[in-house]
């Protein structure tokens, strides 16, 4: 049995959440995964019933399922913490220790690549330090006015934060392409950077059969829109990942394709990259397959754990479906240049699921 708690979120949170619980039902009947679903309520629903976008039930819950499927929130649309207005994104990755952050970026079949060239890389993001201030500190914020003319950011980095986000970035390029690249900025943050750089070079050590290279952040920037086809494993801080990341993934094809997971030692969390787009919400317009894609990786993640081929089967088999329906340019969502709304594009990857059961 698996128990995965879904927290649906905001805006268009609700609409690509049952799609992908679609698909993920016909995994389950296809591969006997024992999926059981709880539902918690987050964001701006329990903002109304229960006067705080989390709960510490809700917490609860996430600590104790065996996964969880994290839809978009509107957090900047949250009224301040004091009042309720917790980002239950960033305080999940903060009190689960969510440290890596596994952004792919992924060229599709039909969906060109905006740099010329198919893309296939990954972006190994540090999740709980940097400049992040809703989870960079043990009591209080990383931001804070000392008078009312001055705002001050705190920038943490560790060397724990450094080893184990360059570990996993190692040990993901080990089953891929075999090359890690780092970003930074040292030539400006010195210290931080230089003692980040450090820690990488000392795991990168370990790993002789791996190529290791380093990039200035902004020239990273550039690169990815020239070729992001030579990169393979990008390790990097946590802003610098979060904005290079879906600059790769559009670069790729679309941001609306783009798939994430939130794991540490202990605790995996499914997210899109993507945010709420509440403008669309509601409209079935939204394109679920980020999500979908990012369940997928939790069952991945869970198969590694476990190891559980059944569920590294069922992850293979969603991420084929998606492949097969994007493909079809009458199998796509509109934003894509598609005609399928949100519902009919997950009936129709969970088809695909059920036909290849079918198949045997």
């Amino acid at each position: 049995m698996t128990h995965l708690v879904v927290m649906e979120g905001d805006g268009i949170g609700p609409e690509i959440t049952e799609a992908t619980l679609g698909v993920l039902r016909a995994a389950d009947q296809a591969f006997g995964l024992g999926l059981r679903f709880t539902p918690v309520t987050i964001g701006q629903a329990s903002l109304r019933a229960n006067g705080t976008t989390l709960t510490q039930a809700a917490f609860e819950a996430a600590r104790d399922a065996d996964g969880v499927m994290l839809g978009p929130v509107s957090h900047h649309e949250y009224p301040p913490v004091e009042q309720g207005g917790i980002n239950p994104s960033g305080a999940l990755r903060k009190r689960l220790d969510l440290y890596a952050n596994i952004r792919p970026a992924k060229t599709r079949a039909g969906i060109p690549p905006k740099c010329g060239v198919p893309v296939d890389l990954v972006i190994v993001r540090e999740n709980t330090e940097g400049f992040y201030a809703d989870r960079n500190m043990f009591v209080g914020s990383g931001e804070f006015m000392p008078t009312p003319d001055v705002a001050l950011s705190v920038r943490k980095v560790t060397r724990q934060g450094c080893i184990r986000i360059a570990e996993v970035a190692f040990d993901l390029a080990m089953r891929r392409r075999k090359k890690v690249t780092a970003v930074h900025k040292a030539n400006v943050l010195r210290v931080s950077e230089n003692f980040f750089l450090d820690c990488v070079r000392e795991v990168g050590a370990r790993h002789s059969a791996v190529a290791y290279e380093e990039v200035i952040v902004d020239a990273m920037a550039a690169l990815l829109v020239r070729d992001a086809s030579r990169y393979d494993v990008i390790v990097t801080t946590n802003m610098f990942g979060d904005i290079l990341s879906d600059q790769a993934s559009e670069i790729s094809g679309s941001l609306g394709l783009a798939a994430s997971i939130n794991h540490g030692a202990d605790h995996g969390v499914a997210q899109a990259q993507h945010g709420s787009a509440p403008d669309i919400a509601g409209q079935d317009r939204a394109n679920p397959t980020s999500l979908i894609g990012s369940a997928a990786m939790l069952l991945a993640w869970l198969g590694d754990r476990r190891k559980d081929n059944r569920l590294h089967a069922a992850a293979a088999a969603i991420e084929s479906a998606l492949d097969r329906a994007i493909a079809d340019p009458q199998g796509r969502t509109r934003d894509i240049g598609g005609t399928l709304g949100t519902k009919a594009f997950g009936e129709r990857v969970a088809a695909m699921l059920d036909e290849s059961a079918a198949r045997g």
